[in-house]
């Protein structure tokens, strides 16, 4: 019988179960989703295909859907993001998996692919190339999908792109805009495992460098304030102007790239853009300068012409180039990658377990509205962020106030003033 997975190395799934025990532990909202889909089987009968990272954190995701009923398979969403632990262990836990950390271009297409052989109901993305490749080589596979989910600002950013030239062939989630996602995952999650993958990359002190951050949304905002945290001096440089005036108004300099490129000591990217750094910006910079990205895709960073300019090139520390320019040198964490998954392990479980109660939701979602949604790309309502934030209060043992039947009136109604 042929084998349902491509993994690294099997033997590696002892210690990814144990990682999966600690994800698990620290996931309580999404636990509780997978109790109700134990029960309710609303996934039931449905294959869903799935390109997300293939971490700890996703594993438990695939454990909630697989409780819900569904059938599942799963590859990365980015050459090296993938914990090889972790495929190993779902691999043996009999989940269909495609995905090893340094996947080559030809593995990493031809996994999406192989769970696309699948033939999915749904989708689930992170980034959009599953979507992509549906949408430009796989379109039989269309007339039997009901729709999907978007993980990420970027992936969301391609979804519009495709519904304003009415190529969005089918529904799609954008759980990336629930509150419960992109005011925790994109805030906190990205502050904190953008510094935490350059940290494991470079063991660098913070205390007294100068951080440029590209950048200012959701993301931007969390590594800003991070990196302020650990006493770096903070410079944003933006597009928009009221980003630009938010960045200013919470007490960072705010400039364009040309200057800032002379100041950094560390440059991180976060603009779900292309060449924010390019090669005008690298005879501009410090000796020693450190580049990393931390938007999903490896554009943003202008790595080919970084190594068409550099005399020598060394890989000095695991994921860190070290490019000779000129008379100095400029550091690049992760090739140019996702700096927190590449580099580290991505966002905090407790993080992510609010992220992916909005995946396995919104699955449930599309299902429940299957054949009434457009093609077009769409919110969760309301009512289910607001479930996600309780799940994730309750878990954490924190109880709030509610309104009183006099309090609930008085919002309801236009009449009582001064």
């Amino acid at each position: 019988m042929a084998k349902n997975y491509e993994v690294r190395d099997i033997s590696l799934a002892k210690q990814g179960k144990l990682n999966l025990d600690w994800a698990r532990a620290h996931m309580g909202a999404l636990e509780e989703v997978k109790k109700r889909f134990q029960k309710e089987k609303p996934l039931k009968g449905y294959r869903i295909a799935m390109a997300l990272h293939v971490t700890k954190e996703t594993g438990i995701l695939v454990e909630t859907l697989i409780a819900g009923g569904a059938q599942v398979a799963i590859t990365g969403c980015n050459p090296l993001s993938t914990q090889d632990d972790i495929a190993a262990a779902l691999a043996e836990n009999g989940v269909r998996v495609y995905a090893y950390k340094g996947e080559n271009h030809k593995d990493y297409y031809r996994y999406l692919n192989k769970v696309l052989d699948f033939k999915p109901h749904v989708t689930i993305d992170d980034g959009c190339d599953l979507v992509n490749v549906i949408h430009t080589k796989r379109q039989n596979l269309i007339k039997d999908i009901i729709g999907g989910c978007e993980e990420t600002t970027t992936g969301i950013i391609r979804l519009r792109a495709m519904e304003k030239d009415k190529a969005l062939k089918y529904p799609v989630i954008a759980v990336n805009d629930n509150k419960t996602k992109h005011l925790m995952d994109n805030y906190y999650g990205t502050g904190q495992s953008a510094l935490d993958g350059i940290t494991r990359a470079t063991n660098l002190l913070w205390a007294g460098k100068t951080v440029v951050v590209i950048g200012y949304g959701d993301c931007g905002k969390g590594v800003a304030l991070r990196a302020q945290g650990m006493s770096a001096d903070v410079i944003v440089c933006e597009v928009d102007h009221i980003c630009a005036l938010q960045a200013k108004m919470d007490g960072y300099e705010v400039m364009k790239m040309d200057e800032a490129a002379k100041l950094g000591d560390v440059f991180i990217t976060v603009t779900g853009d292309k060449h924010v750094i390019d090669k005008q910006h690298y005879g501009k910079m410090k000796d020693g300068a450190i580049l990393a990205n931390a938007g999903h895709f490896d554009s943003e960073i202008n790595v080919p012409a970084l190594e068409k300019m550099a005399s020598k090139k060394r890989i000095i520390r695991p994921l860190l180039a070290e490019y000779t320019v000129g008379k100095k040198v400029i550091y690049l964490a992760g090739e140019g990658r996702l700096v927190n998954l590449v580099c580290a392990e991505g966002h905090p479980s407790e993080v992510m377990s609010m992220s992916f109660c909005g995946q396995a939701l919104a699955c449930e979602y599309i299902i429940k509205n299957k054949g009434k949604l457009a093609a077009s790309v769409h919110q969760l309502p309301v009512s289910v962020d607001q479930k996600i934030a309780k799940l994730q209060l309750d878990a954490m043992g924190i109880k709030i106030d509610k309104l009183t039947p006099e309090q609930i009136a008085y919002l309801s109604s236009w009449k009582e003033g001064t």
